[in-house]
């Protein structure tokens, strides 16, 4: 460790003058130039000239000439004498030690500072710093106590502020842990066990739960049998069996019971259905429906699957949509309502064309709604909620028209059925 006014050479292994003029800036005031010396520095008329006699080995550091200062070892002839009575001149914050070098003035342990009695004094180089112990924060000329409970994460519960500290307290059921700050369950189950069957802990207390076919007394201690169907209509998706000491959900026809209580339909398509070679099977909630693998009616051909077009070369075809396309849905007995439940979209795009989009037919009552969404799409919305078992068929239709009079027409024909329950 190297005293004030140097530094540690890690190259030379050894102290090494600190060069002040480098590093402070304006270190002299008033017009006087700043001459480096060891340990300190000079604040000297611009016109003066010092010579200061140096080591042999620190020669060949500083030749001359910086700030009219010689530096001359001993082994120059021409070197001046030494002055044993010279005083130099500190900057403030600093003193003249007994080698006449400039050292720091320890202002605090001198007791030279103006700190109040509730601040801590800091020396620094030169200087001094007045600050607030710990837990408190400057306000003006004053140390005002920090609220440590306004600057979380500091407690895990509650937070009481002391003058300079804090501690932390923790809510019924929680102790606080070996760091003071964290609060820790207490496990009830494991000290005293109150419950007559299951104690479960929990969070800052403990929960008494009954086998199944039981349920807690009035006392929420004890158990009782209990009829769990007649508990909640909502137990069960479907239907409720109670049995005693348990009870078990069953489903309806087409569907399967998950997880014990609610009801999946069963993909009859995939599994075991009487559809024929020439029909596709179409699986619904609760069900499933075989339609012809060819839907289309004369005069329309079939193209692609689900798809029939009227050829052009046929005279009736002129008066009738150029396509027929046919699709399938399935949706739940009573859904929400308003309900975006089909886009129709077209397929090909042609220059300089409009398309409009209308339900041609299958909306006597008025259950649905065909939001066109863009120039090429629009979405089929149900407004009005159907039940089932039933079986709509909505034809949307999209006809284009141009520039040149040209006008044609597709048709979407969209099966909906509509299961039989609302799951």
């Amino acid at each position: 460790q190297c005293t004030d006014g140097y530094e540690w050479d890690p190259v030379r292994q050894r102290c090494k003058d600190i060069d002040e003029c480098e590093i402070v800036p304006d270190a002299c005031k008033g017009g006087m130039k700043c001459v480096n010396h060891y340990g300190g520095y000079l604040c000297l008329p611009r016109t003066a000239q010092i010579i200061v006699n140096e080591r042999e080995e620190a020669a060949a550091e500083s030749t001359s000439g910086r700030n009219n200062v010689i530096r001359r070892t001993p082994a120059d002839p021409q070197r001046a004498p030494p002055n044993p009575t010279h005083q130099i001149q500190c900057a403030a914050g600093y003193e003249q030690s007994d080698h006449n070098v400039c050292q720091d003035i320890d202002e605090c342990a001198t007791g030279t500072h103006n700190c109040r009695a509730d601040q801590v004094c800091v020396n620094l180089r030169g200087s001094f710093s007045c600050q607030c112990p710990p837990g408190y924060q400057k306000r003006g000329d004053q140390c005002v106590d920090i609220d440590e409970c306004t600057l979380p994460p500091y407690c895990h519960h509650r937070c009481v502020n002391t003058p300079g500290s804090y501690y932390c307290q923790c809510n019924a059921g929680f102790q606080l842990a070996s760091n003071n700050h964290t609060c820790v369950d207490i496990n009830e189950c494991d000290a005293n066990n109150p419950c007559a069957q299951q104690c479960y802990n929990i969070l800052g207390s403990f929960i008494c739960q009954c086998n199944p076919g039981f349920e807690l007394s009035s006392d929420r201690i004890n158990c009782e049998d209990t009829d769990e169907c007649r508990t909640s209509s909502y137990i069960c998706q479907y239907q409720c069996v109670n049995e005693p000491g348990k009870f078990s959900c069953v489903c309806p026809e087409g569907y399967q019971v998950v997880g014990g209580r609610t009801c999946q339909d069963i993909n009859e398509c995939e599994t075991t259905n009487e559809c024929r070679e020439d029909e596709i099977c179409w699986n619904y909630h609760g069900g499933f429906r075989c339609y012809p693998r060819n839907p289309c009616q004369e005069p329309y051909v079939l193209t692609s699957e689900n798809r029939c077009v009227c050829p052009v070369s046929n005279a009736i075809c002129r008066e009738l949509p150029y396509s027929v396309v046919y699709k399938y849905m399935s949706i739940r007995s009573d859904r929400t309502v308003p309900s975006d439940i089909f886009q129709i979209q077209a397929t090909t795009i042609y220059p300089n064309t409009i398309n409009t989009f209308r339900i041609k037919s299958g909306n006597e009552n008025g259950e649905f709604y065909l939001r066109q969404t863009s120039a090429v799409s629009a979405m089929l919305v149900l407004v009005k909620s159907l039940s089932g078992p039933r079986e709509h068929i909505v034809d949307l239709e999209m006809l284009t028209v141009n520039s040149l009079n040209y006008r044609t027409s597709s048709v979407l024909r969209l099966t909906i059925i509509v299961g039989p329950y609302a799951f």
